[in-house]
């Protein structure tokens, strides 16, 4: 289950790349938070950009 667009939530860093950072959700899926480097293992507070139900993925911002 993906989050709903909008939602605001505060979740663990995964992973990085070259592209932005990868945060968990509370109910375990990963989300991209685009342009940011963020440390693993940190915690963001995030808003819901935007969510794909296809794809299985969706966007964030910093909060």
């Amino acid at each position: 289950m993906l989050p709903d667009v909008g939602e605001v939530f505060s979740g663990k860093v995964v992973s990085t790349a070259p592209f932005g950072s990868f945060v968990e959700h509370p109910v375990g899926a990963h989300g991209l938070l685009h342009g940011h480097q963020a440390e693993v293992g940190s915690q963001v507070r995030v808003k819901v950009l935007a969510s794909d139900d296809v794809r299985q993925r969706f966007s964030l911002e910093l909060a």
